[in-house]
């Protein structure tokens, strides 16, 4: 029996581990970690009684992505993965950066691939080298525990099988299998702060203080990430414990750790409308301000048009 060349061997591990029910679905853009994962999951679903398709997401961001996409279509299913889907997206239009809409897009077009299959799970094919860049993305916005926390391997309906697994091991499997693979130019293009943390920033710190850095970036994103979802379920009782008519009681509020106050205050603004990706830290320290630094100012202005303002005893939506 010919031997398994050990990083698709460890590509292969990986994906058991995450495959517990089906059907799934596999996002691949034809580059080297979806290719690998994708091919692993050829292998790997149907040994475990698993259906297993394909999605693979058209930007049209460069010249030739929708003949791309075929083509990741068709290795899919010679490979036979089932059902597979091409969804054309358009990022027009959305806020953010181009990065950031086509981000937007891609995982509105996965969601609805998976609710139109009825998939358990989309699988992802971020790597340990991605969570790393992730880590250092975070830390140079002044991000907080959340942003530390990295990605998660486990999100809804998405899963990241990879996250243990080098960006070297991906490509190395895909040479073994003898997959073609695509380049992405954004991500080499230092208009995208990705693409530099890659180039540049990562390949530093690897200098300085040695190439086990990156699996200790991606190792801290874990530790962090299992605090968070601690912090975070305390933070949903405290929230509940705090309720007061429309809004939430400033002593109960005082009563809190800061930790929990403020997730408490994030969790509060997020129902109030405040759209996520706009809510920031200095958004939830001025309602913050109005529990623990009250001098009678007015209403702290949140995204959304969203105010809060402090009436007696309670923080509430101002306009009730």
């Amino acid at each position: 029996m010919a031997r398994i060349p050990p990083p698709v061997a460890t590509i292969r591990a990986a994906v058991r581990r995450e495959l517990t029910a089906g059907p799934v679905l596999v996002a691949c853009s034809g580059g080297a970690d979806s290719l690998a994962l994708a091919a692993a999951t050829a292998f790997v679903a149907p040994r475990l009684g698993i259906a297993a398709g394909l999605v693979t997401v058209d930007h049209r961001l460069q010249e030739g992505s929708a003949a791309r996409a075929a083509g990741v279509a068709e290795w899919a299913l010679s490979a036979g993965l089932e059902p597979v889907r091409v969804a054309t997206v358009d990022v027009r239009g959305r806020g953010g950066g181009p990065e950031a809409a086509a981000r937007e897009a891609r995982y509105e077009a996965l969601s609805a691939a998976a609710e139109q299959i009825g998939a358990a799970a989309v699988l992802l094919g971020h790597t340990r080298d991605d969570q790393a860049e992730t880590v250092l993305l975070a830390l140079a916005r002044g991000a907080g525990p959340r942003g530390l926390a990295g990605m998660p391997r486990r999100r809804g309906v998405f899963v990241r099988p990879l996250l243990d697994v080098s960006r070297a091991e991906t490509r190395k499997a895909c040479a073994a299998l003898g997959l073609a693979t695509w380049e992405d130019p954004h991500n080499t293009d230092p208009a995208y702060a990705r693409a530099r943390v890659r180039a540049d920033a990562l390949p530093a710190v690897v200098a300085a203080l040695g190439p086990a850095v990156v699996a200790n970036l991606a190792r801290t994103a874990s530790l962090v990430a299992a605090d968070v979802a601690y912090l975070d379920a305390v933070a949903a009782g405290a929230l509940e414990a705090t309720r007061s008519g429309d809004g939430l009681s400033v002593p109960g509020l005082a009563a809190l750790e800061p930790a929990i106050r403020g997730r408490v205050l994030h969790r509060w603004a997020a129902e109030l409308g405040a759209p996520g990706a706009a809510l920031s830290h200095r958004h939830v320290a001025a309602l913050d301000a109005l529990v623990t630094d009250w001098h009678g100012q007015g209403p702290a202005a949140l995204p959304g048009g969203i105010r809060v303002a402090r009436r007696g005893g309670d923080l509430v939506p101002d306009g009730l």
